[in-house]
């Protein structure tokens, strides 16, 4: 069973409507529908009385409705203690990040913030762009940061979001240097294909990489190498000298200045995105106002 189904559950016992509990879960009603049959028949017995209107709960429902608020409240403690054996203060912020923003942007922006504004408690949620925007969308976090691009967008044009743009990342390729200049250039030759350390199809910088080889001024000639969801395991392999990969701008800084990665195609062969910070405007906590207050007049709304 997963906690979610749960969470899922409890908002249908407080709507008491389908279409309005997948409308509050960011699901289509299909998709909500087939989490609650999975949750009854995970339970083996059924929770919604569908024979009435507006949805009812059966007995079991109800005895699980009281439940599942106490279950819930008893994982979340426990994980809170399994993390930091001490629970972070009552005011701590939760973040849903993609891995690279993660690694990279993040702890820098949030230094910057807190020159000004003070110390920010706050918890990272780190995964994949996807399970980021899920986490944010179903409840499970205060902000989310995430990269937009027009043809590939984060869409969180709902009311109850705030969103503002804290910057731009540029995705180009880069290849481990000898004597400054890139041991590996786009675009190969038939002949000779460059090694490629290239995104797994689920990775969202696989499509903005797509994007660039799909516009490129002229066909690139790659041979794949290897494959994987996360840019600095392919940040890894380059600086290893295996090939070369679409890496973004703020997670080489370091390597670049140092000479050891150096870009191996010009502007034409890179795209720009969007950093983007969604707030949840529902959420009605102090810090999560202050911090928000600070931030809004700081940065365009999008």
């Amino acid at each position: 069973m997963e906690t979610r189904w749960l969470e899922d559950f409890l908002v249908l016992a407080d709507t008491g409507s389908f279409t309005r509990s997948a409308e509050l879960r960011h699901l289509t009603q299909p998709a909500f529908s087939r989490r609650i049959r999975a949750l009854e028949s995970w339970m083996g017995a059924d929770l919604i009385d569908r024979t009435t209107y507006p949805t009812r709960l059966t007995a079991a429902g109800k005895l699980l409705q009281e439940q599942a608020v106490q279950l819930l409240g008893q994982l979340n403690t426990t994980r809170t203690m399994l993390r930091g054996l001490q629970p972070l203060p009552q005011g701590t912020l939760e973040f849903a990040v993609p891995h690279t923003l993660s690694f990279s942007y993040f702890p820098r922006w949030l230094m910057a913030v807190e020159q000004d504004f003070g110390d920010v408690s706050c918890r990272l949620q780190a995964s994949n762009v996807h399970d980021a925007v899920l986490a944010f969308v179903e409840g499970g976090s205060d902000f989310l940061m995430c990269y937009h691009h027009p043809k590939q967008p984060v869409a969180l044009n709902d009311a109850r979001y705030g969103g503002l743009l804290l910057g731009m990342e540029r995705l180009r390729p880069y290849s481990a240097a000898d004597g400054g200049a890139p041991r590996f250039v786009l675009p190969g030759a038939p002949e000779r294909p460059l090694p490629f350390l290239g995104y797994a199809s689920n990775a969202y910088f696989r499509l903005m990489s797509d994007l660039i080889l799909v516009a490129a001024p002229e066909p690139a000639c790659l041979s794949l190498r290897y494959e994987t969801d996360m840019a600095e395991g392919l940040k890894q392999m380059a600086l290893a000298g295996h090939g070369v990969a679409f890496l973004p701008e703020s997670s080489v800084l370091a390597e670049c200045e140092a000479g050891l990665l150096t870009p191996a195609g010009g502007d034409a062969w890179s795209v720009e995105m969007e950093i983007r910070l969604y707030c949840d405007l529902r959420r009605a906590r102090p810090a999560l106002q202050a911090l928000w207050a600070y931030l809004a007049p700081r940065y365009q709304a999008v």
